[in-house]
């Protein structure tokens, strides 16, 4: 089945001409008509659109096109429902877009296109990406292709089931506070947020302008430093991107792991953790050791503060953010007597509750009289848990943690306790803090029911080539990213 390749695998068939991109690309599409009926994972696809990119694909490695030329040509790649397509519908998963189509293409898919890929469909997600579970959509909830009776995480629940259940051979997240990494986690994928500023934001619908960063959904590290490659670089649109020499990712994944210090965090090995995930994470450590890594115990002191620091600040910048959102320009009107009046109506019909909650908060904690004794203060103490960082950095290569507290959850499990919710993120939202990158890789499985388990690698701002490298030679040395979902 072309859909199971990996994209190594298959631009190797591509390339020896086994293959065609048309007929990648009609597993794929094949797939998502089998599954997504009950998963969930797309809200929407244009298969004709699919095909002609596909058929363009093969008319250009007809024509000598390599794969050294376009590394991810006739691969297909879907994205979350906060990026700009051309042509396709932009919803970020609420009602208050409506119909609303995009009228030119973010950088990372234009990128993505001038590597070759066919990029289609659009993935579910929670609402404007303020969840941790896909239940927070307008267009239902995402189930786990390990288990349907629970979430996939979130927000970019639908970027991890798609990859995991072989609908698409990578696909496209954004991460404001772990929400490509934690789904990664619960679905067994690969999931890398990277440096802030090394992959163009323009044309990412803001959520938190300061923490959202954009990343792929691979099945294995090597395709993930593949597309990373594809989407990296200085955009002149986006002033957060930062001037930096996108390396050659994969030319980094040599196996070879001697000598590099891993951080282990005494902050990370909370009570509350599910112990088959602590299990299946000491037992990775262990692996990493017995592969010639030195694990170095480390302290990052303002961990306990993270979550209260992420819960001002990312609100505050989504309800600045969300604020242009008001039926005016390009949402869905619900018409009223004065202009208040209309504001009130289209957002209370368009916003759902979770996102409402958010831009309440943000508000609040703006507001006159609440600004210096909130927002002002997390802005320092997110600057002390960045030191953090930077200070294990000096004695040690990476940070080595859990992605998750807990396997998947069931759904609806936890929608009615929103602080239980937030908690899903708690080792993930640090990263964000601190502006630094982070892979997810999966170390395991629970017993029963069989549900995946993932650690997560932290590393220096631009060392995404280390992380990479650790993560790669892990993972060749074991094989749970070969195991699949029994869809």
């Amino acid at each position: 089945m072309l859909n199971q390749l990996t994209i190594s695998e298959l631009t190797a068939k591509l390339g020896n001409r086994e293959v065609s991109a048309r007929e990648a690309m009609q597993a794929c599409l094949g797939q998502v008509s089998r599954v997504d009926g009950e998963l969930h994972a797309f809200i929407s696809h244009d298969d004709n659109d699919a095909l002609a990119q596909a058929d363009a694909a093969d008319k250009e490695i007809s024509n000598g096109t390599t794969h050294s030329q376009k590394p991810l040509l006739g691969v297909p790649i879907a994205v979350k429902d906060v990026l700009s397509v051309k042509g396709q519908p932009l919803n970020c998963c609420s009602k208050i877009l409506g119909k609303f189509i995009s009228p030119y293409d973010a950088t990372v898919v234009e990128r993505l296109k001038a590597a070759g890929a066919i990029v289609f469909g659009r993935l579910n997600m929670d609402e404007f990406a303020m969840g941790s579970s896909t239940e927070n959509s307008a267009f239902g909830v995402t189930k786990n292709p390990w288990d349907k009776t629970r979430i996939p995480g979130g927000s970019s629940g639908g970027s991890a089931a798609a990859v995991a259940a072989d609908e698409c051979l990578a696909s496209i997240g954004s991460d404001t506070g772990g929400s490509i990494r934690q789904p990664a986690a619960l679905c067994g994928c690969v999931g890398l947020k990277p440096t802030y500023g090394r992959v163009s934001r323009y044309g990412l619908v803001a959520f938190a302008s300061s923490l959202d960063q954009i990343g792929p959904f691979t099945k294995d590290v090597r395709d993930s430093a593949t597309v990373l490659e594809a989407i990296s670089g200085l955009d002149p649109r986006d002033s957060t991107s930062v001037p930096q020499p996108v390396p050659k990712y994969s030319s980094a994944l040599n196996g070879e792991i001697k000598g590099l210090k891993l951080g282990l965090p005494k902050e990370y090995m909370i009570g509350g953790m599910d112990p088959e995930v602590k299990q299946a994470v000491d037992a990775a450590v262990k692996q990493l050791e017995k592969m010639g890594a030195e694990i170095v115990e480390i302290s990052l002191p303002h961990t306990d503060y993270a979550a209260a620091t992420y819960y001002i600040i990312a609100p505050a910048e989504a309800s600045a953010n969300l604020a242009r959102f008001d039926g005016i320009r390009y949402c869905d009107r619900v018409e009223g007597g004065d202009l208040a009046d209309l504001y009130m109506k289209t957002r209370g019909a368009g916003f759902g509750p979770e996102v409402k909650r958010r831009i309440i908060l943000g508000t609040y904690v703006l507001s006159s009289g609440y600004y210096d004794a909130y927002y002002l203060r997390a802005q320092k103490v997110r600057t002390l848990i960045r030191q953090d960082f930077l200070n294990a950095f000096e004695k040690v290569d990476a940070v080595i943690t859990p992605t998750t507290p807990t396997p998947a959850f069931k759904i609806g499990e936890k929608s009615d306790d929103p602080l239980q919710m937030y908690l899903s993120d708690i080792f993930t939202i640090s990263c964000n803090l601190a502006g630094i990158p982070g892979i997810s890789i999966p170390c395991g499985f629970t017993a029963n029911p069989k549900l995946p388990i993932g650690l997560q690698l932290l590393g220096k701002p631009f060392g995404e080539e280390t992380i990479l490298k650790i993560a790669h030679a892990y993972e060749q040395s074991t094989d749970w990213h070969k195991q699949k979902p029994a869809l």
